[in-house]
């Protein structure tokens, strides 16, 4: 069963991450349909989808970055982690969102991976701006898992990352089916009608009169 409460200081900090450093409102272009039902997915539903993956439901978030649509082919996960990519149709820039098991400080920042030599680390508010090996990512460190935000440098500006990654939320209900496949159904074995009773079990292939 997901920890609810595990996820609300994440949820209650990020309305005043990066405090002062943007203005612009996401738009809700998490699964490329605005008109989409903003009902909270339950927690349940989350936990038994994720968990149907072998994902830790604590790493299930999106990002609404404006004008970007979550690309459904691109979503990945494992017990490492989910990655979610979005897609501008109007550029072709791409957004990627990261949700991993792992900490980050002011220390191990610049060295942690992905790791580049010319790794440049500052602190942005209660987030970290890092660029380095041709990428450009925001990263924000929640009780045991990282979110990263991130871009190809020169693809979108600093200023447009850092809105995605004051949109990091949980999934809404309507986007679960998007964002994680339904959990697996329980089925009972197939009887085979051709093995005997006894033996090896080997099927019965006894050729009858005249065959």
């Amino acid at each position: 069963m997901i920890r609810t409460l595990r996820a609300l200081p994440l949820l209650l900090l990020l309305p005043a991450l990066l405090a002062g450093c943007g203005t612009e409102k996401a738009g809700g272009a998490g699964t490329g349909t605005p008109e989409a039902s903003t009902s909270p997915a339950a927690a349940a539903e989350i936990a038994s989808r994720a968990k149907a993956l072998g994902l830790d439901p604590d790493l299930v978030y999106v990002i609404d970055p404006p004008g970007f649509t979550l690309a459904q082919q691109s979503v990945g996960a494992s017990d490492v982690g989910l990655s979610v990519s979005y897609t501008s149709l109007k550029s072709g820039a791409v957004i990627n969102l990261r949700v991993e098991p792992g900490t980050l400080t002011d220390a191990n920042c610049a060295t942690r991976a992905p790791f580049s030599e010319h790794m440049t680390c500052v602190r942005d508010g209660n987030a970290w701006y890092r660029t380095g090996g041709g990428d450009a990512e925001y990263v924000m460190a929640e009780k045991g898992h990282l979110v990263h935000v991130g871009a190809a440098r020169g693809t979108v500006t600093r200023a447009v990352l850092r809105t995605a990654a004051r949109s990091v939320r949980r999934p809404y209900a309507s986007e679960l089916t998007v964002i994680l496949p339904p959990a697996r159904a329980a089925t009972a074995p197939v009887k085979r009608g051709d093995l005997p009773p006894n033996g090896d079990g080997a099927p019965n292939n006894e050729v009858g009169t005249g065959g």
